[in-house]
């Protein structure tokens, strides 16, 4: 699939509680454009909103405003081709991983796409995050690190033109870190990843939108948003070591 431009605006999104109150405006007013192609990085604190926006562009909470992926509006009447069109990979592996073994999560998007050759594809999306050498293993038997990048892999072989990532390389070492951020980097959708790895923001040359209490307080280019230590303490965050 070709890569997809992303509107956003004016976007207002609540969320229950889960104690049973009236749900909660947590995201106000966010407008964005993402260019084709690009990727951008969601950062701010815990409970800035980063992941409601996420779950707003596959219309899986209520919101206000507009979203689109190129022309298409996401509308109740245009859920089913607006998330055909995007990869959603969750922050919790477990939330997505439901198949016997590893090769049948990573086919399981390209069949439901009616992909020629589906195994194809999910054997290049298991190679491009290091799990070639898995794919009869049973995905509960995978360490965490591993499952994460099996979640990404059952998206990536869909061949996305969107794609959304909630914290694509927390509890991960470092050599699978890079291999997550490289499949990322391969990747030719657009790309859209909540983070508190302001670091791989640097290292994916990607632009960023900074969220403060479900507001955007800064954005633009990586290297000059994430210097930006004013900018940054006002949505209580760090400039990352390698920028201090």
């Amino acid at each position: 699939m070709i890569a997809a431009r992303v509107a956003i605006e004016d976007l207002h999104v609540w969320r229950e509680d889960g104690l049973g109150g009236e749900p909660r405006e947590v995201v106000h007013g966010i407008s964005a454009t993402i260019e084709a192609g690009r990727r951008v990085a969601l950062v701010g604190a815990n409970g800035a909103g980063k992941t409601s926006l996420l779950l707003a562009l596959v219309g899986a909470v209520r919101f206000s405003g507009r979203i689109a992926v190129d022309d298409l509006s996401l509308e109740k009447k245009t859920l089913a081709a607006f998330r055909a069109r995007i990869g959603f990979v969750f922050a919790e592996p477990a939330d997505q991983l439901f198949l016997p073994s590893v090769l049948e999560e990573a086919a399981f998007a390209p069949k439901r796409r009616s992909l020629p050759e589906p195994l194809s594809p999910a054997r290049a999306a298991l190679g491009r995050v290091g799990l070639a050498e898995m794919e009869a293993r049973a995905p509960s038997s995978l360490s965490l690190g591993e499952q994460r990048r099996l979640a990404l892999a059952t998206v990536l072989s869909a061949e996305p033109g969107v794609l959304l990532l909630d914290e694509p390389t927390a509890s991960l070492d470092a050599r699978a870190r890079r291999a997550v951020l490289g499949a990322v980097r391969d990747t030719r959708a657009t790309t859209l990843f909540a983070t508190h790895d302001l670091e791989a923001a640097l290292e994916l040359d990607a632009d960023v939108l900074v969220i403060g209490a479900g507001r955007l307080v800064g954005h633009g280019p990586a290297r000059e948003v994430l210097a930006d230590a004013e900018l940054l303490d006002a949505a209580n965050l760090d400039v990352p070591a390698s920028l201090a």
